[in-house]
């Protein structure tokens, strides 16, 4: 009877982790839909394509019928409806509504499982969630404020990276694959979490880039202007206490600052791509040459895609893909800093460590 109600009780639990762990993913999911979409509509100039918020043009969908887009260009007189640009904003509100919903059910599950080890982590994704939401809607309501879009871009990023490390807590749990590599690869552990913060400047530098259409300051590649320093304006590119103004579409920077901007992006690019070959070669180093394959092609892929976008002037695909690269290779890195901070040597693998390290003792120091 015992041993009947403890079979089924560990069937309900699994069940529950099953389901749980099976929305997250599927979250993780469309949170990359969602940014990919962000970006969609941000390269596409339609992240004013409805001037009003949560609507558009009043309508719940968009403007498509002519007496529709007549009221709505007599509502709305000095932002005339553009159909190319309506619908690619309200796509991605509805996919962002969704997700938000889906966190929702999240944080729903946890509360029937207060103890849960997850339990904080989805309180954190839902209010990380909640403010997106309102960066959202500043970036219409104060017309494409760089700060604001910038933030909006980090923002989205933040809750696929949030969304990702719960998919790990519960595939992973306290362990993770790499114990038999746990001596070595902990190591890399500060390196790793260090490239992990200049990706996300980095990532913070790009959507300052496109936020202030700096993408193409630089038509040529690898000097910019036929130049290594060609004439740049740092101070102006990057004052973040700029006013609001009534309209940034389409930027409100001189040429001089967008070239600095432009070009702070490109030796961030440098560095990024310097530390995660360094990271590279360090864990393929340490054995674990299937992470450093992995590692190169993220970085190797997201390079050839930057350089295109200046070489072929901005395609609108190769532009987004180049922000979807950028999500990947922030994921792939974070999973590698997690599977490392979380993975814990058995007793059977740290005894051996350590009879291996008084074994070979003596002779390091007969050697020294």
């Amino acid at each position: 009877m015992e041993s009947s109600m403890y079979r089924d009780s560990n069937q309900v639990m699994d069940s529950y982790y099953s389901w749980r762990y099976k929305l997250a993913l599927g979250g993780c999911a469309l949170a990359l839909v969602v940014v990919i979409l962000g970006a969609f509509t941000r390269l596409a100039d339609a992240g004013l394509g409805c001037p009003d918020w949560p609507g558009c043009y009043g309508h719940l969908t968009w403007p498509d019928e002519t007496h529709e887009i007549q009221a709505a260009n007599a509502a709305f007189p000095n932002t005339p409806v553009d159909n190319s640009k309506t619908w690619p904003e309200m796509v991605h509100r509805y996919f962002a509504g969704t997700l938000l919903l889906l966190v929702a059910s999240l944080l729903y599950l946890s509360w029937r499982r207060p103890k849960q080890r997850t339990f904080k982590h989805t309180h954190y994704l839902m209010g990380l969630i909640i403010l997106q939401a309102a960066f959202g809607m500043w970036t219409v309501t104060l017309k494409l404020w760089p700060q604001v879009v910038t933030a909006h871009l980090l923002g989205g990023m933040a809750t696929l990276s949030m969304l990702w490390l719960l998919v790990e807590r519960m595939r992973h749990g306290e362990n993770s694959s790499l114990n038999k590599k746990y001596h070595t690869l902990h190591k890399l552990l500060p390196l790793a979490i260090l490239t992990t913060l200049v990706i996300t400047v980095q990532i913070a530098l790009g959507g300052w880039t496109s936020s202030n259409y700096a993408a193409l300051a630089c038509p040529d590649f690898p000097t910019c202007h036929g130049q290594w320093l060609p004439q740049a304006d740092f101070r102006a590119g990057f004052n973040i206490f700029q006013q609001i103004g009534p309209n940034y579409l389409g930027g409100a920077l001189e040429s001089d600052a967008r070239t600095a901007i432009h070009l702070s992006h490109r030796i961030g690019a440098l560095l990024v791509t310097l530390m995660v070959l360094t990271l590279a070669y360090l864990t393929w180093r340490a054995g674990s040459r299937s992470w450093a394959i992995v590692l190169i092609a993220l970085i190797a892929l997201q390079v050839s895609l930057g350089i295109a976008n200046v070489v072929m002037f901005l395609p609108l695909p190769i532009a987004v893909a180049h922000n979807a690269g950028a999500a990947l290779l922030l994921l792939g890195i974070l999973t590698f800093c997690y599977r490392i901070y979380s993975s814990k040597p058995s007793e059977i693998s740290e005894n051996l460590y350590k009879a291996n390290y008084e074994l070979n003792k003596p002779k390091l120091t007969g050697n020294m």
